[in-house]
């Protein structure tokens, strides 16, 4: 993990493809799709060109919110994001937060990190 504490994953599928896995395993855990956001479909609708960019933010109020009471500062980095970018070489490159980096960053107790600790397990899931 480098030092900004991102952890970067190459998927097997397109990014479309990808988005869709990680959707459908959201709903299999339960976790709720806040938001997903198309970077590259609003920048084509403004006319500009981007390589096939997205970000879904998703959670679960029951784990977050005692992070949240825990370290408030958290609430800027929670619900959880991934994103999901083709790279130059048209590889799909899917990116989060590790969750020792936001342990560390807003002073998580070490027990309570466990409850963010979905992602990478989602990740690993969607891009194999």
């Amino acid at each position: 993990m480098p030092g900004n504490g991102l952890v970067q994953m190459v998927s097997q599928h397109s990014v479309e493809e990808t988005v869709k896995r990680l959707r459908d395993l959201l709903a299999q855990k339960d976790v709720k799709l806040f938001a997903e956001i198309d970077h590259s479909g609003e920048a084509e609708k403004a006319g500009l060109k981007m390589r096939p960019t997205k970000v879904l933010i998703f959670g679960n109020p029951k784990g977050g919110t005692p992070l949240m009471v825990a370290a408030p500062s958290l609430a800027i980095d929670l619900p959880l994001k991934v994103l999901v970018a083709e790279d130059e070489n048209g590889k799909t490159q899917v990116t989060y937060n590790s969750p020792e980096y936001l342990q560390q960053r807003h002073g998580v107790p070490e027990a309570l990190i466990k409850n963010i600790a979905v992602a990478g397990a989602l990740v690993a899931k969607a891009v194999e």
